[in-house]
């Protein structure tokens, strides 16, 4: 969303919250609301180009994406994880944000204010500090896909930002219709649904976005898979309201006692291989993409420590890893998946209602939300 990278809205039903979909859905019996026709061209030019008005509200994420908390991934691994979530986000309608979730007495602040991105953290009683100039890399040090997985928290709960990139990904591989009207949050919607055409091969039956009748913002995101009526994620607004925002919400001043440090800027860390180097020149972990719309698949590399189990050795595999209760990147994949092999080698598969992904033994990833067998050709081809 260029500057607006808003704590906008819910999105997604990945990062946000999914707290109180009630909220966000019509009471029974409700009828849904009456509003001017409008066609699937109009909305997805408004959803491409929503800037959100200074506002505040609570984003809610119903996630039943199957998907682990993963093993240092922190909070973006805990939202990515099944459940209902909730985050309370302000925006000023220029650039400046924040965004708080809540786990119990711990709280996680991401405040922007317009030239530095705090992360605070009062479980560790740390703050991470970004410049703007290094907001095209996560902290990894790694670039941010085209295609563009949000590379933080933040990024994953705003449902203005996770329908732009939907549409911009999708509406070309897509059947795009106008799908008559809702609610969200108390407010008028139209209902813009993409559908894969025939020959795309994905787990996926429709994404659907709620976009506000008043104002054009994309509300609410819902995924739906092949084989369920139940949404596998639901991201949105269960509370919003519009209009001018505190400036205090935007300033952020380290904590007493706080430590407080920067990403290491990625020349400080080991090199990462280009698309055309060898990957095994280093511990490339650059992710790239392969494809287009629907059956996009993304690979990348994990660090060579990411492969070892926790007892530093890396062999023990199968029910020996679960029954020593490792936490690792490749003792959760040997617990969780099946082993796959061929002629790029060997490893394991998991499977869920919206994709899969393969872990290779010697630490290649590859994922998307489509039919394993898409995965084992990109594999191959790689």
């Amino acid at each position: 969303m260029r500057r607006r990278n808003i704590a906008l809205t819910a999105s997604a039903g990945v990062a946000a919250g999914a707290l109180g979909l009630t909220s966000m859905t019509l009471p029974a019996g409700a009828q849904s609301p009456q509003l001017p026709q409008v066609s699937a061209d109009e909305l997805v030019a408004s959803v491409m180009e929503s800037d959100p008005p200074a506002l505040a509200g609570r984003i809610t994420v119903h996630n039943e994406l199957g998907l682990p908390a993963l093993p240092g991934a922190g909070e973006a691994g805990e939202l990515l994880s099944g459940g209902d979530k909730s985050m309370r986000v302000w925006y000023d309608g220029q650039q400046r944000q924040r965004i708080s979730m809540s786990n119990g007495s711990d709280e996680t602040t991401v405040v922007d204010d317009g030239n530095t991105v705090w992360k605070w953290d009062s479980a560790e009683r740390t703050v991470v500090k970004y410049s703007h100039g290094d907001s095209s890399r996560g902290e990894s040090g790694t670039e941010r896909p085209d295609a563009g997985t949000p590379a933080d928290p933040s990024e994953l709960t705003q449902p203005s930002e996770i329908a732009q990139r939907l549409v911009g990904k999708l509406r070309e591989t897509s059947t795009v219709q106008v799908d008559g009207t809702a609610s969200v949050a108390g407010r008028n919607a139209y209902e813009l649904v993409l559908t894969p055409k025939p020959n795309e091969r994905t787990k996926l039956r429709e994404v659907r976005i709620a976009v506000g009748a008043e104002n054009r913002i994309p509300l609410r995101v819902e995924v739906n898979t092949n084989g369920s009526s139940d949404p596998a994620l639901r991201a949105g607004f269960s509370e919003l309201s519009t209009g001018e925002q505190d400036a205090e919400l935007f300033q952020f001043t380290p904590p007493e006692n706080a430590k407080v440090r920067t990403p290491e800027k990625p020349e400080e860390r080991s090199s990462v291989p280009s698309r055309e180097e060898d990957p095994d020149s280093g511990d490339g972990n650059r992710l790239r993409t392969e494809g287009t719309g629907w059956d996009t698949v993304v690979l990348s590399r994990l660090p060579e420590n990411a492969m070892r189990s926790s007892a530093g050795d890396g062999e023990q595999s199968g029910a020996g890893a679960a029954e020593s209760g490792e936490t690792g990147v490749r003792a959760m994949a040997e617990r969780m998946g099946s082993p796959v092999s061929g002629s790029w080698g060997h490893g394991w598969v998991i499977n869920t209602s919206v994709g899969s992904a393969i872990l290779t033994s010697d630490g290649r990833v590859v994922a998307g939300a489509v039919p394993q067998q898409v995965l084992i050709e990109a594999l191959r081809d790689a």
